[in-house]
């Protein structure tokens, strides 16, 4: 028991001061449970509700990706430069430290390889397994107007509701196959459905007209798809494009780790991201490092 002497007598309760109002920048989460909240506050940067994802889950349907062969090498020493990873919970468990800080999303959704029809895909992990690993959010492609639209639904749906159980969020990709245009018009389609049926983050390609309504009429953040790889300046522009319509940030792979220098790829990307930072001038600082490392 706690020693009573010595204690100080008075007591400060602040009457006059109102309780004060926790926010943040993360939109559509006001309320959402303290869990979910914590954890979305770990894929986001709680300052900008902005995140920078480095997505490296290629391998649960391309195997042994370019620039992906070995996780161990080459994305666990980037993950201290990213707010959150984006990957599998086999290549999570087998090739990333457990003590890194990043926010973890796992890749939730998966079955057929690129020898088969992508959209055939089915709930691919248990929640109480990403509970176990102790991952900030779920994530599950959802091929709306494809043919198995209804299924991957269902998968989302799934999901979302045994995330509310344990206060783990879910991230819906939109996934857009090879007869599906990556429009404004299709990509609000899908971004609209995904959070309308639940999920609280959505991520979807970029457009260079209209994303801004697309963005706008997401009621929970959005973040960009990196897509196929880029030459580094166009990446960056298009990242910086994305933000400034209103995008939460980015979730690139093939942008950071298949670049000629990617630890100095992705601070250029969070430059872009975190600090609206001109793509031009994200890009010095890109080939400032990238010459600083060949002459190293």
């Amino acid at each position: 028991m706690a020693d009573l002497e010595g204690n100080a007598s008075a007591k400060t309760f602040h009457p006059d001061v109102p309780a004060v109002a926790f926010t943040h920048n993360i939109r559509g989460a006001g309320n959402l449970d303290w869990g979910m909240q914590n954890r979305l506050a770990r894929i986001f940067d709680p300052q900008t509700g902005r995140t920078v994802m480095l997505a490296f889950d290629h391998g649960y349907f391309q195997g042994p990706t370019s620039g992906l062969e070995r996780i161990d090498l080459n994305i666990a020493p980037l993950a201290e430069h990213a707010d959150a990873l984006m990957g599998t919970r086999g290549a999570l468990r087998s090739s990333i430290p457990p003590a890194t800080r990043a926010g973890l999303v796992l890749r939730a959704s998966g079955g057929p390889s690129i020898l088969k029809e992508l959209s055939d895909e089915y709930t691919a992990m248990a929640m109480d397994d990403a509970v176990r690993i102790n991952a900030d959010a779920v994530a599950v492609q959802v091929f709306v107007g494809g043919e198995h639209e209804s299924r991957s639904i269902r998968n989302l749906t799934t999901l979302v509701d045994k995330g509310y159980g344990v206060g783990l969020p879910v991230l819906g990709v939109t996934a857009v196959g090879k007869e599906l245009t990556r429009d404004a018009r299709y990509l609000g389609l899908a971004t609209r459905i995904i959070a309308e049926l639940g999920a609280q983050i959505v991520k979807t390609y970029y457009c260079d007209d209209g994303f801004e309504d697309v963005v706008a009429g997401c009621p929970v953040p959005v973040i960009m798809a990196g897509g196929r790889k880029l030459p580094e300046l166009e990446a960056l522009t298009m990242a910086s494009n994305a933000v400034r319509a209103g995008a939460a940030g980015v979730d690139m792979g093939r942008n950071i780790f298949q670049s000629p220098s990617p630890a100095a790829m992705i601070r250029a990307v969070r430059a872009v991201v975190h600090q609206d930072l001109d793509p031009a001038d994200a890009y010095e600082l890109y080939r400032e490092a990238t010459d600083a490392k060949a002459l190293a």
